[in-house]
């Protein structure tokens, strides 16, 4: 008996999600739907990613390991791509302490500000960067069509005094 389209499209995107964080409660299914969701709307097919949530020790830690840099920070990824492939792959580390804390920063849920974060990471490892202001601009600009085309609420990134992302 053959598989049914939706269920060999599955096959091709693969999600391992991995908790270890004690910040707050997320559940791996939904983690695991926004990575497929978020793939589908950046035109991936076939994919294996690595999700793994963990606190501001751990993020620090390895901000330091590879990037020289021992602060904490939001979203780490790692592109695994081989370029003879047509398939992505790579690790997006997040730290779920930081989401939890410029949520509040913020005025928004928790899980908001980390969908955002995980949204950021896959756009890293399909080749969008924010690496100089333009790009940056186009990649806040491709987060925020992404979170309205899933149904997610914009980041509210503005301060006092300055103008919206």
């Amino acid at each position: 008996m053959g598989r049914r389209s939706g269920e060999a499209c599955e096959q091709a995107v693969n999600v391992a999600v991995a908790d270890r964080q004690r910040c707050m409660r997320v559940g791996a299914p939904w983690l695991e739907r926004l990575v497929r969701r978020v793939l589908a709307a950046e035109g991936v097919a076939r994919a294996e990613i690595s999700l793994t949530l963990v606190d501001d020790r751990r993020i620090g830690r390895l901000h330091a390991e590879w990037f020289d840099d021992p602060s904490p920070t939001d979203v780490i990824t790692f592109p695994l791509s081989d370029p003879a492939d047509d398939s992505l792959a790579g690790d997006i580390v997040v730290s779920a302490e930081t989401a939890r804390r410029r949520a509040r920063e913020f005025g928004w849920a928790a899980r908001q500000e980390l969908a955002y974060y995980v949204v950021h990471g896959l756009l890293h490892l399909t080749g969008h960067d924010d690496t100089s202001p333009a790009r940056r601009r186009a990649m806040r600009a491709r987060e925020r069509g992404v979170m309205r085309g899933l149904g997610l609420p914009v980041p509210p990134r503005r301060r006092p005094g300055t103008r919206p992302l």
